[in-house]
């Protein structure tokens, strides 16, 4: 099939804030062209807009596939109204012009037969130019954020699942049969979640599991493998009475959680990576098996994560991080059992599989802190877009947490709550 690509870049007057506040209203009657507009969602909950053009009675609709409000960039791909075209996906993004305003750079990628594609791009960059020229005197109808609070916060509770290996998490039961479940970093623990599991289980059941060998939770039999993960957390879900469950990961979590996502798409109703997600599942034997040893020198050599915690610690945390954040960083590395720790590493440096996103069918949020190290924004934002290009109905949101280091949801909880709601609320 023919495949053009059309861009269209303008400058616009006004601050790029100014300008995402517009274009972010994926169904605001903003464009000059568009009549009516409604909102309407997807079987998984991907915001759709249905919209007529004036003096045309077609309905178009388009489903918002990217977003991100860190780097102000937009997705979509078209559904319906335009005659014979086979496929059309288009970006918007918004920068800092030099001198002053902003740049908006539109783009689409269209595939049609010959005889169409002509037609279908000279009318997009029609689109594109009549709606970039208005964006210099548009308006912005949406809210503003109102500051990050919840009412009232229900209080956590213990549970065990006693079969070995022993699992403990905290839970927020309110008897949904969807449950939000977080796995926690390889120096982490459940309590690193406790304000994200609060926070989570005012829309659906929520619960943060200590993984084997942490905190409560005890090591089985041999050393751990991701599969031995992925059953826990099924455990997890039977005891809670889940049919679907939204997986939230970090580090080492959102490594498991992805690995859980390969094998058992079907259960999940949305994923949520934070500090990585690939792990060392692309990286080489060599490079595994260095990572691997370097981190085992100090137990080789009688040391317990205790030892070696605040040197973790200067690792993980971002430049803003105050004391009590750095001392929850301390405490949960340093309540790791040196067996633990060695099962992690081992398990963590032996991946079963490349991991194939294809297969995350399930909306997806990806979030990391600015001054991360170990999972840095711009390899975030690129594997965002792996997904993007990978996934067969992208739904991906990308956002980099400023002032916060590698364990972003304990430094800026009240941004991270803040998109994990956002996400959470907009599930079926």
């Amino acid at each position: 099939m023919p495949r053009e690509v059309v861009q269209v870049r303008g400058l616009v007057p006004l601050a790029p804030e100014a300008v995402w506040a517009v274009v972010r209203d994926f169904c605001g009657a903003w464009h000059p062209w568009v009549e009516t507009i409604r909102e309407e969602r997807g079987a998984q909950g991907a915001l759709v807009r249905a919209f007529t053009v004036t003096g045309e009675a077609t309905l178009y609709r388009e489903q918002l596939t990217y977003v991100s409000d860190s780097d102000r960039v937009l997705g979509y791909t078209h559904l319906e109204g335009i005659r014979d075209c086979e496929a059309y996906d288009a970006r918007l993004t918004v920068t800092a012009a030099e001198a002053g305003g902003s740049v908006v750079i539109w783009t689409a990628t269209v595939r049609a037969p010959a005889s169409r594609l002509a037609a279908i791009c000279e009318g997009t960059q029609a689109v594109f130019e009549a709606g970039i020229a208005a964006l210099g005197s548009a308006k912005s109808y949406r809210a503003k954020p109102e500051p990050f609070r919840i009412a009232r916060l229900s209080p956590l509770q213990t549970q065990m699942i006693d079969d070995l290996p022993r699992l403990c998490f905290d839970v927020v039961d309110k008897g949904s049969d969807r449950v939000c479940l977080f796995l926690h970093g390889i120096g982490g623990g459940r309590m690193n979640w406790k304000q994200q599991v609060q926070a989570a289980g005012t829309i659906s059941t929520s619960a943060a599991l200590d993984l084997r060998g942490y905190g409560d939770s005890t090591l089985g039999p041999r050393q751990s493998t991701v599969d031995d993960y992925c059953a826990d957390i099924l455990r997890v879900a039977d005891k809670l009475g889940a049919r679907r469950l939204v997986l939230v990961g970090l580090s080492y979590g959102s490594w498991i959680a992805t690995s859980f996502a390969m094998r058992y798409p079907e259960m999940l109703a949305g994923l949520v990576l934070s500090g990585g997600c690939t792990g060392m599942s692309e990286a080489g034997p060599d490079e595994r098996e260095a990572f691997r040893v370097s981190r085992e020198v100090p137990l080789n050599a009688g040391q317990i994560p205790a030892d070696f915690a605040p040197a973790v610690v200067k690792v993980l945390a971002g430049p803003d991080a105050n004391e009590a954040t750095r001392q929850m960083l301390y405490d949960s590395m340093a309540a790791i059992p040196a067996a633990t720790y060695r099962d992690a590493l081992n398990c963590f440096t032996n991946p079963l599989e490349r991991f194939d996103f294809a297969k995350l069918t399930m909306p997806v949020l990806l979030m990391t802190g600015e001054h991360d190290r170990l999972a840095p924004p711009a390899e975030i934002r690129a594997v965002a877009g792996r997904i993007w290009d990978a996934a067969p109905r992208p739904d991906v949101r990308f956002e980099a947490i400023p002032g916060a280091g590698h364990v972003c949801n304990v430094e800026r909880p009240d941004l991270y709550n803040r998109h994990l709601l956002s996400f959470l609320s907009r599930l079926p």
